[in-house]
């Protein structure tokens, strides 16, 4: 028999058990603990102990990248060829040369579906699960990732290299803390520096004159951590301090510490900046960083689709040529570091590209069909995962909604799906939607 579900989450078997445990001095907020801390005894045992989120803004065209037809009609596969890769059958956008040797170490989706095709309702869906609500913002799966795991070191849990998305604050109802740390700047610059190691709001190291007022602050802030449990601690004073105080955290960021062939095989493009930034990827995951987004603008190609192979004659530094690049020498890095088997790679966007090319020799927004690339963290490779029809409309079998996706996500982190995070007011919210589905093809 189902129980009776009070509003708060709170079955009506709970409450009984709560006021048994009231007659012995235990109240609802010990309850409560008692009952996150079974919870963490059952999760799933994580396969990732780190999770790389290549994102790429904009929403990359499926047909270009890892769902190309070159059975379709012109009007549909568009102007680039497709090429083999090591697994039979499959093939993927002809851009993707270094990926497609990479093949048995990665798994495709080709099945991702959403009904959202606007980028802010696109990118909340495919970095929460959750499809938006003018109610509650969710948060992103490196804040719920910050939110869960215990932190280790002075490094941000939870870092955007160089800038988050704009479409998504990334902590929603979490505390501030869990909110991405960006790293600012483009990492392909020679002179590239990270943002606020070196200050902080109030606390500005340049101004070599005012180190009293700086040393106050610092002094203010140890004397919060001895405060007690009531006291409202600053998060980004805190972060800001830890860094600052920290000469291996700084090292962490610093790039030129890679010999230059390392940061050749990745790609110094110049532009886009991915090479640089999958490379700080990961620098900060080697370092127990638990999450990374490395945020790829510029994907939205509603005219002439042929500029992510080519904006010139020759030109190797376009998107296409640059993801390539930096995603399979991210994955060999990693693979021949022993990092790859505990590090979950995940390229993604917020939609596809429409089948048919456009009147401008592009393509619009398409969230009815798409992929989704992954790789190591437990992902087993060397497989295609569902399917899309003959032109790229609609999926063909296997649909996977973004909600199917996030569980799949936080299980191979070892968060359980169904584990209950809760706002500001108390109200219980489930790390993945109600009916998400785990992809289990996806496992090792």
């Amino acid at each position: 028999m189902n129980h009776l579900k009070r509003c708060v989450g709170v079955v009506r078997r709970d409450v009984l058990r709560i006021g048994g445990l009231s007659a012995l001095g235990i109240g609802l907020g010990d309850f409560f603990r008692l009952r996150r801390a079974a919870a963490a005894e059952t999760s799933p045992v994580a396969k990732a102990k780190s999770c790389i989120l290549i994102w790429l803004d904009g929403g990359p065209s499926h047909l270009e990248t890892f769902d190309p037809k070159p059975d379709a009609p012109r009007e549909v596969r568009g102007p680039l060829d497709s090429i083999a890769t090591g697994i039979a059958g499959v093939r993927l956008g002809e851009c993707l040369q270094r990926t497609a040797t990479i093949m048995d170490k990665m798994a495709i989706v080709r099945s991702m579906t959403s009904p959202l095709g606007e980028h802010n309702f696109g990118t909340h869906y495919l970095m929460t699960g959750y499809k938006p609500s003018p109610a509650l913002e969710y948060p992103t799966f490196g804040a719920t990732l910050a939110h869960e795991r215990e932190r280790t070191g002075v490094l941000p849990p939870h870092v955007a290299v160089p800038e988050f998305s704009r479409n998504v604050s990334g902590n929603g109802f979490l505390p501030r803390g869990t909110e991405p740390f960006s790293v600012g700047g483009n990492p392909e610059r020679p002179d590239f520096k990270v943002r606020d190691l070196d200050f902080y709001r109030g606390l500005d190291l340049d101004r070599l004159d005012r180190r009293r007022r700086i040393v106050n602050a610092l002094d203010a802030f140890a004397r919060s951590r001895d405060a007690s449990a009531l006291s409202q601690s600053d998060p980004d004073l805190e972060q800001a301090y830890d860094l600052i105080a920290s000469p291996s955290a700084k090292a962490a960021f610093d790039l030129s510490d890679e010999p230059a062939s390392v940061r050749n095989r990745y790609g110094r493009s110049g532009g886009n900046g991915i090479g640089q930034s999958c490379l700080l990827a990961r620098r900060l995951v080697e370092r127990g960083v638990p999450f990374v987004t490395v945020n790829s603008a510029g994907w939205d190609t509603h005219q002439n689709i042929i500029q992510l192979k080519q904006r010139y004659a020759g030109d190797r530094n376009a998107h296409l040529p640059s993801l390539d690049r930096a995603y399979s020498a991210l994955i060999q890095d990693l693979d021949e570091r022993g990092l790859l088997g505990e590090t979950l790679v995940v390229v993604m966007g917020e939609f596809g590209r429409t089948p048919k090319i456009n009147s401008g020799g592009g393509r619009d927004h398409w969230p009815n069909v798409f992929s989704v690339a992954l790789a190591g963290g437990g992902v087993k490779g060397g497989q295609i995962i569902g399917s899309s029809d003959p032109l790229g409309e609609l999926p063909h079998d296997q649909p996977v909604t973004p909600s199917d996706l996030a569980a799949t996500i936080y299980t191979l982190l070892g968060i359980d799906p169904s584990h209950e995070l809760h706002t500001g007011d108390g109200r219980p919210v489930r790390v993945a939607a109600d009916g998400a589905r785990i992809v289990a093809q996806l496992f090792g």
